[in-house]
């Protein structure tokens, strides 16, 4: 089971796609006292890996105190990270914290194009920097690509270079609309173009030897088992099932992307969120509407709930419409 936690709204990027609309600092956020009682009661819960995201999770000044304080109750702590503030001594720091891994974004193989996503003249570069301290610091990094009309073709060969770099994973991001990305959402890869990109994402997974999981993308299961693939994961959209995310102000969510709110840890234990809200376990009864109810892959793939909620007003149990089955009869 994956936690994600952003612990911060502060960011030093104003990225078009964020789903947090970080860059400020929100005077709200949980206290480092508060951030270590959720920590136990997300262990309780029987969560393994904890995400530490944000904003920019390593402008938060405890972070090294929080993720310590993870590895000493058993999770698995990770990170996710622009990348720009990992010196040599900052991704040293981390080691000796119990960091277990970090993703790092690149959304782009040419400067000037990642530079203008990310809003800032450099942040390329210092990515490049980040994952080359990571490798000699011993630490495992993936590299996480959001995936966008324009970015496209440059997927394959991010993995290519993620290869190179020494690279644990690649992670394809398929931009959701939320967020500032609501503003982008003509960014949003046609359904034809999603399927190809998969396949072809699912192909290249055969001939390199790195992890590679599609995110926000739950049809690359119906893909790998069609391609004769065994994969370590068994389902696609995991959101309220074995997956949920913690604003900085403790409201939980099933996903990053689905703004419905389950609880708030400061008024319920987390624990008891994620076995009683009315979320969480209407998304488990898997009683999806339209194609994705009726689509004989459901067990597997789910469908993209957050996208159904974003184009069904709301509805997160409804078809996910990026899904090339909902204009076909392939179920």
């Amino acid at each position: 089971m994956i936690m994600s936690w952003n612990v911060t709204n502060r960011c030093n990027l104003y990225c078009d796609h964020c789903y947090r609309n970080a860059g400020v600092e929100d005077n709200g956020e949980l206290t480092t006292e508060e951030g270590k009682a959720l920590l136990d009661e997300i262990a309780k819960a029987g969560f393994k890996i904890m995400i530490f995201s944000g904003g920019e999770p390593l402008m938060r000044k405890d972070i090294y105190e929080l993720i310590s304080y993870a590895a000493k109750i058993g999770l698995r702590p990770v990170l996710g990270s622009n990348g720009m503030f990992i010196t040599k001594e900052v991704a040293e720091k981390l080691v000796e914290s119990g960091l277990k891994a970090v993703g790092i974004s690149l959304d782009s193989l040419k400067g000037n194009k990642h530079d203008k996503f990310r809003k800032y003249n450099g942040a390329w570069k210092d990515a490049l920097y980040g994952m080359k301290n990571c490798r000699d610091a011993g630490l495992s990094f993936q590299i996480h690509h959001t995936v966008m009309n324009w970015n496209k073709e440059e997927a394959i060969d991010i993995i290519d270079f993620s290869v190179a770099m020494g690279a644990a994973a690649y992670y394809p991001f398929f931009l959701v609309p939320t967020g500032r990305g609501e503003s982008i959402e003509r960014e949003i890869l046609e359904a034809n173009e999603y399927e190809e990109l998969l396949t072809a994402i699912m192909k290249k997974k055969q001939q390199v030897n790195i992890e590679i999981k599609p995110t926000c993308a739950p049809q690359f299961l119906r893909i790998a088992n069609s391609l004769g693939m065994k994969l370590r994961f068994s389902r696609g959209c995991l959101a309220g099932i074995s997956y949920c995310i913690i604003s900085p102000r403790g409201d939980v969510q099933p996903c990053a992307y689905l703004k419905e709110v389950a609880g708030n840890v400061r008024q319920t234990p987390f624990s008891e969120i994620w076995r009683d809200s009315k979320v969480f376990n209407k998304l488990r009864t898997q009683e999806y509407k339209g194609v994705c109810g009726e689509c004989k892959h459901k067990e597997i793939c789910g469908g993209c709930r957050a996208r159904a909620a974003y184009y069904h007003e709301g509805n997160y149990m409804a078809e996910d419409s990026s899904c090339v089955y909902t204009n076909c009869n392939r179920c």
